[in-house]
């Protein structure tokens, strides 16, 4: 079966059958989604643990959650569908009762709905007001980090999470240039401050990441919700991580290493050597070219999962 002509009509899930192979699925067993997205990996996920599976979806987006109930919809009566940040993920498990579980997924990655222009300035290639919030609901947006911050706490932000080299010279650029109000507006001073566009990646690719990150505190989430993982998987559970950009590896990397380590080592490895997309993959979904799988196995007994 092709999970990815299957999975979801009108979303293509990266790395799917790699993802469920990770995953170890099986049939009556409990999973948790942690970034619903475009639902492709859940509707695989249930798909494979078909019969009497179970999964807890999670999406900060509540577009996400609204998308899901409607592409899920056969598996009404097997899914959890919440909207929240998965940086409370061991208090939504307490919640529903929904733990030990066989499996847990994160797919760092923003979906189809994010990335096709929703309104909330995620991609440059959509005019929009910059917003960059996963939740509508959260405080801080895009445009009160560009129009507020300092000169050089906008720059220390850009080199840090987007990794800019020229993260001084786009901040004193848009210092020069606020308000900026629009993608557009942003994308366009970027451009001028890296002095034009070299190559096929766009020069504003890494400010928009450090921005988006910064908004949603995404890493600080991330490694929260890792550690809240380890203790809410059974034995023989299995963690699968998929990132995209080299921030995000690094936390997986080192968390995984760091538990498969050692006397006390919850996880043993599953993938010593990160797993890519394959060069057909690429061609048929080029958002999955920079994406990195990584899955460990739990290894000893969990406590209880609202004190592990």
């Amino acid at each position: 079966m092709n999970l990815t002509m299957s999975a979801a009509p009108s979303h293509t899930p990266v790395l799917p059958e790699e993802t469920i192979e990770a995953l170890a699925v099986q049939a009556g067993g409990r999973y948790i989604d942690c970034t619903l997205g475009g639902s492709g990996h859940a509707a695989a996920i249930l798909e494979h643990s078909s019969p009497g599976g179970q999964l807890l979806g999670i999406d900060a987006d509540p577009e996400a959650i609204e998308l899901a109930r409607s592409r899920l919809e056969a598996y009404s009566g097997s899914t959890v569908l919440v909207s929240q940040n998965f940086v409370n993920l061991r208090s939504i498990c307490a919640e529903y009762n929904f733990y030990p579980v066989h499996g847990i997924l994160f797919d760092l990655g923003l979906s189809s709905l994010q990335l096709n222009g929703n309104g909330r300035g995620f991609s440059f290639r959509h005019d929009a007001p910059l917003d960059m919030r996963l939740n509508p609901h959260q405080p801080v947006t895009a445009a009160d980090i560009i129009n507020t911050f300092p000169e050089t706490k906008l720059a220390q932000l850009i080199k840090t999470f987007g990794e800019e080299n020229h993260s001084g010279k786009i901040a004193r650029y848009i210092v020069r240039q606020r308000p900026v109000k629009t993608t557009f507006e942003l994308a366009e001073i970027v451009e001028q401050a890296a002095g034009g566009r070299r190559g096929r990646i766009h020069p504003a690719t890494r400010t928009f990441l450090a921005l988006r990150i910064a908004v949603n505190q995404e890493l600080e989430h991330l490694q929260s919700a890792l550690e809240q993982a380890c203790g809410l998987l059974g034995f023989g559970g299995r963690l699968v991580v998929i990132s995209y950009h080299s921030l995000e590896d690094r936390i997986v990397k080192h968390f995984m290493r760091e538990e498969a380590s050692g006397e006390n080592a919850r996880l043993k490895l599953i993938n010593k050597k990160v797993i890519t997309p394959s060069l057909a993959e690429i061609q048929f979904n080029p958002r999955s070219r920079s994406a990195k799988l990584r899955a460990a196995e739990r290894i000893t007994m969990p406590k209880e999962a609202s004190s592990e």
